[in-house]
């Protein structure tokens, strides 16, 4: 009996004190044993499911380590964790984990999606605009300048009445921007002892000019998030992982891509003088210097049709103009020769630049006919055949599980004059009436103009009743397909 006492006396004074969770630089490690308990004693936890293997994970857990020993060291009550996913898989499905890493922040019961950068500073200020005031209140101005040290970007507003409709503005746009601290300061004498004036609204950072007024003649939310968001970047970004979704998730959609070697000093010998013509146009697109060098960036160079030998040069992408590329006539990187090209740009006289291979001698040599951007309309647009065509990447893996039953195929139809099997590769051949977003994308073309979509299993007898009954059950489709999410996507946010 006293054996029993000392057994249930050990284990109730365990649950009390809780179990020790194990950490790895100040992150909570995180199991099925421990994770109810973790999420239930914390009013505020972000989550991190990662997998070993993943190279984003491996970039992100440096930047998640300072970020927890950032909070750590204020004894702020919000904690970071993570969930080796290929460990505890329920846990990992429960949660509905989908990729790597996947980031989740449990506030008191309710969960929601981390929207927010991939550096340590990102995440700290998500997480406190997701658990505090959209804007610090700030008292003092030495209060002030201890916030403007700790931080490398801090949005201030001067504003003696709250109330005001320039106040509510700058409240609600902090509200709506979870990657920046924001504060606000209402005493008068406050106001002067930091140089600003009532309604002003000031942006201070650790880079470049350290303090930025907003001179826009009007004053709103979408126009006050947008300086807020070009002006907390640098005049010109480095492309990598970290800066990845700020680039492509931000408000600029039109992006000159600099394509530098560091190893040749490219990166030393162009970046100043291009400084200031990217400061002249940064409200309206962005510019963004990308290191060659690098080989998770040979996949940009792949996207634009690029070779090595053409580096250093750039290249202008106009993201809402689905991915649209344009190429200058030169590669020189001088001042005057970008500034001219971006002006070209704006001004509506420049093509599109649209890839295009050769066309192979023998390309109607097999069953399998190969298309170009040359051939394609010739080919595809005569109405005394219909086509089926394949859009496919040469990386991706169903294409490449399509290749033996796309073949048969080919052979089935090689005598029927009426009908043509072939195929592009889309990511070295574009076209202006056609876009695909995901590979394999496979589209019949009727001898009535038509275009079907196949849907079906790729299988062999799919595929020939597909082209047998002109794509009977298919709805026909526009030229400029719709974004697909399944299967191998293009790479749109990798650049």
């Amino acid at each position: 009996m006293r054996a029993l006492f000392l057994t249930v006396a050990i284990a109730l004074l365990g649950a009390a004190l809780g179990d020790e969770i194990p950490t790895e630089d100040n992150v909570l490690v995180l199991s099925k044993s421990n994770f109810d308990d973790v999420i239930s004693s914390n009013d505020y936890v972000l989550v991190e499911f990662y997998a070993p293997w993943c190279g984003h994970c491996k970039s992100l857990a440096p930047e998640y380590a300072k970020a927890a020993t950032k909070l750590l060291a204020e004894e702020s009550p919000i904690k970071l964790a993570k969930v080796d996913a290929t460990q505890e898989q329920d846990l990992a499905e429960s949660y509905k984990v989908k990729g790597y890493p996947t980031l989740i922040f449990f506030k008191k019961g309710s969960t929601a999606d981390y929207s927010g950068g991939r550096q340590a500073d990102d995440i700290v200020a998500w997480l406190k605009k997701k658990t505090g005031p959209p804007a610090l209140e700030v008292a003092s101005a030495e209060q002030a300048k201890e916030l403007i040290a700790a931080n490398p970007v801090i949005v201030f507003g001067f504003f003696t009445d709250q109330g005001s409709e320039k106040a509510l503005a700058f409240l609600n746009t902090a509200s709506l921007v979870d990657d920046q601290v924001f504060a606000i300061v209402t005493d008068a004498k406050v106001i002067e002892e930091l140089e600003a004036q009532p309604n002003d609204v000031v942006l201070f950072k650790n880079f470049e000019d350290p303090r930025v007024k907003y001179e826009g003649a009007e004053f709103n939310e979408d126009l006050l998030k947008t300086w807020v968001f070009v002006q907390s970047m640098p005049t010109i970004v480095e492309f990598s992982h970290e800066t990845a979704s700020k680039i492509f998730g931000g408000q600029i959609k039109y992006h000159l891509l600099l394509f530098l070697s560091k190893k040749n000093g490219d990166f030393e010998k162009y970046l100043d003088e291009l400084k200031p013509v990217a400061k002249t146009y940064r409200d309206k697109i962005m510019s963004v210097a990308i290191d060659t060098d690098e080989d998770d960036h040979q996949r940009i160079l792949e996207f634009f049709g690029m070779k090595k030998d053409e580096v250093p040069s750039a290249r202008l992408i106009a993201l809402e103009q689905d991915m649209a590329k344009y190429k200058p006539a030169t590669n020189e990187l001088s001042a005057n020769v970008v500034e001219e090209f971006i002006q070209s740009f704006f001004a509506g006289t420049l093509k599109q630049h649209l890839l295009s291979e050769d066309l192979p001698e023998d390309w109607a040599a097999k069953p399998v006919k190969v298309l170009v951007a040359s051939n394609f309309d010739d080919v595809v647009f005569d109405s005394s055949k219909k086509v089926l065509v394949e859009f496919y990447a040469p990386w991706c893996g169903h294409c490449k599980q399509l290749v033996p039953i796309y073949d048969k195929l080919g052979e089935h139809f090689e005598k029927d004059e009426d009908v043509v099997i072939a195929k592009i590769d889309a990511t070295a051949n574009e076209l202006e009436h056609t876009k695909v977003t995901s590979f394999p994308t496979i589209k019949l073309y009727t001898k009535d103009n038509q275009v079907r979509e196949y849907n079906g299993e790729r299988t062999l007898a799919g595929l020939t009743k597909f082209v047998e009954s002109d794509g009977e059950g298919a709805e026909p489709v526009p030229s400029v397909s719709e974004d697909e999410e399944d299967d191998d996507a293009a790479p749109r946010d990798e650049l």
